[in-house]
């Protein structure tokens, strides 16, 4: 007499949770599986539209700043050289605002040939240049500041209010890249004027309507500047 074995009753079973899963089950946790992976390789194609004009806007205003720091910085060491070449005092540091310095090597080579008027010329790019900082960095705090309470996005009334106070007109059925290039476009005509004026004029604005810096924009302002 022969015998078969058995079914595996642990494997086969219809009562096992993978056999007995039912389709619309697996369908989601499939959905559930493709979402998460969706969040982390795409994590912006899922943040609505506020969000993308939010960080867009703010990391345009970013590489700005790192380049007026740049600049500043330049200019701020060469200032310094001359003053070295020349035997007299150093001028006061700027207040505020922080750098590396290059090495004195690196300054020797390149400051005669970034300011071949010397110092008269290093000096009007150290005024010209810390004031392009300081629009940049304040325009930096003014986007952080109509993020009313922090969460990284632009609702629907915040960016009504952002809109008005940088004189723009603002419709709510607008797609969202006109809407991210006329905020990019206002920075940059605002800080090749150096309109620090209409800007100051902007945040006045916002604070009239409840709008304040909070500790998570000071946290972030300093963390751009340093």
């Amino acid at each position: 007499m022969s015998f078969r074995p058995a079914p595996d009753q642990t494997i086969c079973s219809e009562d096992h949770p993978l056999i007995a899963q039912r389709p619309e089950s697996r369908l989601l946790t499939a959905g559930i599986v493709l979402t998460v992976l969706m969040c982390i390789l795409f994590p912006g194609d899922l943040s609505g539209r506020e969000n993308t004009i939010f960080q867009q806007f703010t990391q345009h205003i970013g590489r700005q700043i790192h380049r007026d720091k740049q600049a500043f910085a330049q200019a701020n060491n060469c200032v310094s050289w001359f003053y070295h070449k020349a035997k007299t005092t150093p001028p006061p540091a700027a207040q505020g605002i922080s750098w590396n310095a290059a090495p004195a090597s690196q300054r020797e080579v390149d400051c005669p040939r970034s300011y071949p008027g010397g110092m008269d010329e290093a000096r009007d790019d150290f005024s010209k240049t810390q004031s392009l900082l300081s629009v940049s960095l304040t325009f930096y705090e003014f986007a952080l500041v109509a993020d009313r309470n922090d969460d990284a996005l632009y609702s629907p009334a915040e960016l009504q209010d952002l809109f008005r106070a940088l004189s723009l007109s603002y419709d709510d059925r607008g797609l969202t890249q006109k809407q991210v290039t006329a905020l990019t476009e206002r920075f940059d005509s605002w800080c090749r004027s150096r309109n620090m004026d209409a800007l100051m004029q902007g945040m006045s604005d916002l604070y009239e309507r409840g709008y304040r810096v909070t500790p998570s924009d000071r946290a972030e302002l300093d963390r751009v500047m340093g």
